[in-house]
């Protein structure tokens, strides 16, 4: 087993390479996470730490650089095998919930786990046990048009988690609630996470969530900076 879930090395990404109006996103980035390892990637917005996490996520391709998921250097993995471990080993957790809203909260945790080969009625009873974790295992059978905001997410939570992934990165995932929402929501995602034991990253610009997290690093200027 790699003594790292994650670990990126001297990433480079810009945009409109070599013309006028190019944009460099990332300088140089890297980083490692260790299995139960909670770090909190601190920027303001536009500062690059979506593109961090595509990357991290192999959503995205470096210009330079390395990604390496549990000792596995995915650059040397063909475009179907980034595709399989994607789905299998990461989870993604965004600003906005992307629930499916012809579905029921039980329904949105157990597709991807059928996805991935999973068998009807142990997706069901994972689906189940991650919504009771979150404490709202009372409206599984609810759609998410008649589910508050918190909910919404705290089902996106359990939606990353479906198929045991070891890597979790979360882009802003109480951006979109309110302060006492975010702090209960925050709860629930650190309570999942710590029980799971998986590496995690999540992107935040809350500087006293960043606190509850194991360790802080700031992208400033395309940079890792360690706080």
């Amino acid at each position: 087993m790699s003594e790292h879930t994650l670990r990126v090395a001297d990433l480079t990404k810009s945009y409109n390479a070599g013309k006028p109006n190019e944009v460099r996103v990332l300088q140089g980035v890297s980083l490692d996470v260790k299995p139960g390892e909670v770090v909190a990637l601190v920027a303001p917005s536009g500062a690059g730490k979506s593109t961090l996490l595509h990357i991290a996520g192999l959503l995205d391709i470096p210009d330079k650089g390395s990604v390496q998921i549990e000792g596995t250097d995915m650059s040397r993995l063909s475009d179907r095998k980034r595709t399989a471990v994607r789905r299998s080993t990461v989870g993604f957790i965004y600003q906005f919930h992307h629930l499916l809203p012809e579905f029921t909260a039980l329904e949105n945790i157990v597709l991807p786990q059928l996805a991935n080969g999973v068998a009807d009625k142990a997706a069901e009873t994972r689906a189940m046990a991650l919504l009771d974790r979150v404490g709202i295992g009372a409206r599984a059978a609810h759609r998410p048009a008649a589910l508050s905001g918190g909910e919404q997410q705290r089902v996106a939570f359990c939606r990353a988690l479906a198929n045991e992934p070891s890597l979790l990165l979360a882009d802003e995932p109480t951006g979109n609630l309110d302060p006492d929402t975010s702090d209960r929501v925050f709860d629930a995602l650190m309570a999942l996470v710590r029980d799971t034991g998986l590496a995690a990253v999540i992107a935040t610009h809350n500087l006293d969530l960043a606190a509850r997290m194991d360790r802080q690093v700031r992208l400033n200027g395309g940079v890792l900076e360690t706080s």
